[in-house]
């Protein structure tokens, strides 16, 4: 043949494929064997160009396999992937035959356990108190009576019913409530955006700005709450100029927006009763001060009255 290339042995007969028929081979292999496969790693490199998908590497203590998830995907998934999560992703392999290289496509990806969703929380919540997100000095005070509260729910279910309720119970106030979602891919940017819009209100424009905010849910698992852990809710929270009550879960759930709320309410209910005095309370509180009043204004003047009556006895 050549003298750079040996003749092949006689009686050889390995077949002799060209580049391009190899690698659609191995493609062919590789794809149909691992059409569905689930694996279990840490999250190395994360990339989230403006495309909107994302770009990670999957790594154990030996190898490294990298991943897509492509933007449809992504929007969906109810909480994102950081580095260093310990994840459990579905999905299927694929090859670029151009490059001698494989990746998986993942179609879902979960922590590996709330064990995973833990960890990763206190991390997350570690480098936002080292920013001083939820130092006691931040905090603002509560007002009294705030003329409108801004509540940012569910437009609908127990929640917003809760709240309404229990405001017209003890002291009824104007309420503006901004619809969000309170679960899923799309809870932490619409809850950002909420606290954000009403802090860009107007005072005195069209829609009266609010004196205190009320950022709600119901109970559910780690999973459920997780928008109200995203970095963009609590730097929202902590960024607010009005008051804000957090109200987040049950009385044992706890969310980071709790540390960078103004004051957390155990219940939804509860964050009704923080914001508002109970009217009836209030009225029967004044006749008191008034009756106080009237009584010192009364004993006080009876007493300069029997004076004068005396100062007057001792004159010549």
């Amino acid at each position: 043949m050549s003298d750079l290339i040996d003749d092949p042995d006689s009686g050889e007969n390995a077949p002799e494929f060209s580049i391009s028929d190899l690698s659609s081979a191995i493609k062919r292999m590789i794809e149909g064997e691992f059409s569905h496969v689930r694996v279990r790693g840490e999250v190395g490199r994360v990339s989230r160009p403006r495309s909107g998908h994302i770009y990670l590497d999957l790594k154990d203590d030996r190898a490294v396999l990298a991943g897509i998830i492509w933007k449809g995907v992504s929007t969906r998934l109810a909480v994102q992937p950081e580095e260093g999560m310990e994840v459990v992703a579905t999905g299927r392999l694929t090859t670029f035959p151009g490059q001698s290289r494989y990746q998986i496509v993942i179609e879902d990806i979960k922590p590996a356990g709330v064990g995973a969703l833990m960890a990763m929380l206190e991390k997350r919540k570690a480098a936002l108190s080292a920013e001083g997100l939820f130092a006691p000095e931040r905090k603002q005070p509560i007002p009294y009576l705030p003329d409108v509260i801004g509540v940012i729910t569910s437009p609908s279910g127990a929640v917003i019913r809760d709240i309404l309720h229990r405001l017209r119970d003890r002291f009824p106030r104007k309420v503006l409530i901004w619809p969000v979602a309170v679960q899923g891919e799309k809870c932490a940017p619409e809850v950002a955006r909420a606290i954000a819009g009403f802090n860009a209100f107007t005072p005195g424009g069209a829609l009266p700005r609010p004196d205190l905010l009320i950022v709600a849910r119901g109970g559910g698992s780690i999973e459920d709450l997780w928008g109200f852990n995203e970095e963009a809710v609590v730097r929202a929270a902590a960024a607010s100029d009005i008051p804000l009550i957090s109200a987040v879960g049950h009385e044992t759930d706890t969310t980071l927006i709790d540390f960078a709320s103004d004051k957390r309410a155990p219940t939804p209910t509860a964050a009704a009763e923080l914001a508002v005095p109970v009217r009836l309370e209030l009225m029967a509180w004044l006749d008191g001060q008034e009756a106080r009043l009237t009584h010192a204004l009364t004993s006080g003047i009876t007493t300069r009255g029997q004076r004068l009556r005396d100062l007057t006895r001792a004159l010549p």
